[in-house]
């Protein structure tokens, strides 16, 4: 296999690229809206879109049929055919068949096994055998790279580490696990953390970059949670590096990882001084494309 495409399906864009599997690099890449609600007859939109993008990067290739590695989110069945699971949003992706649909072989995993799947290969965990990732957006994902292998478990549901507990005494999150990480930093529940004061995350930090003293306050205490969370990972999981991704960390640079730092000097167990790297992302807004086509390569 000389050049695959990769397709990361995401809540509000379709990313694509056309990857040479011995240099992982993008040959050719696309963009296009994901219409998540749409349907054509009884086909989601979305489906149509990616088959026309399909067709594009394989005019680019001169016409020939190519291997698919496809992110997407949800709960990857362990047959790689489909999502599984996906309840609230990107209605009609729980159990289609990308295979069938393009005749192609394809394989599907989860978004977040994706984009640490393009870090392993051409970002930040690069050389590693142990690593894991956040991402932070408008919830918290996860995956987790382990042995040399990415971990996956029983039904696939490894690396959802968003869902692990940091206030057990709050309320539940829509995965049932209570105070979860999600809902500590997630963009999902800046209305209820911030009073109504702040639409996004992004507008938070910037007001914590102004100078002030309320906003600061609710950052800090969305990112001590999130390091009391790393900390615990590390713990379980004794990572060569930890990666910090998704659209708030990339908007918030400094702001996060100065404090996550300092937490860390106070939370982290470091036996004979030994400190896990704490990265941000380093293989950008492709990294699912990238991660998808890796997994065509070893990791099936």
């Amino acid at each position: 296999m000389t050049l695959a495409i990769g397709i990361d399906l995401g809540g509000t864009n379709i990313k694509a690229a056309l990857i040479d599997c011995a240099t992982g690099a993008a040959v050719a890449t696309l963009s296009k809206p994901t219409r998540d609600g749409e349907f054509v007859g009884d086909v989601p939109r979305f489906a149509v879109t990616v088959r026309e993008i399909v067709e594009e990067l394989e005019s680019e290739a001169g016409a020939q049929k190519l291997d698919i590695g496809l992110s997407a989110p949800g709960l990857a069945d362990p047959s790689g055919r489909c999502i599984r699971l996906m309840p609230g949003r990107m209605h009609g992706l729980e159990q289609f068949d990308w295979s069938a649909f393009l005749d192609r072989r394809v394989n599907v995993l989860n978004d977040a096994h994706s984009a640490l799947l393009g870090e392993v290969w051409i970002g930040a965990a690069q050389g590693c055998n142990d690593a894991f990732m956040l991402t932070l957006g408008t919830g918290v994902g996860g995956a987790v790279f382990a042995g040399g292998r990415l971990l996956k478990g029983m039904v696939g549901r490894a690396g959802h580490l968003g869902h692990i507990t940091v206030d057990a005494m709050a309320p539940t999150d829509d995965f049932n696990t209570p105070g979860s990480l999600e809902d500590a930093i997630g963009n999902q529940t800046i209305a209820a953390r911030g009073q109504g004061k702040y639409a996004t995350t992004l507008e938070l930090i910037s007001k914590v970059a102004a100078g002030d003293a309320d906003a600061a306050a609710i950052w800090l205490d969305s990112v001590l949670k999130l390091a009391a969370a790393v900390a615990s990972l590390i713990n379980v999981l004794d990572p060569e590096v930890v990666i910090i991704g998704g659209g708030i960390a990339s908007g918030a640079g400094p702001h996060l990882f100065e404090p996550l730092g300092r937490f860390l000097d106070q939370f982290e167990w470091r036996p004979a001084g030994h400190a896990a790297r704490i990265v941000p992302a380093m293989a950008g807004d492709m990294a699912g494309c990238f991660g998808a086509v890796r997994s065509l390569l070893e990791f099936t």
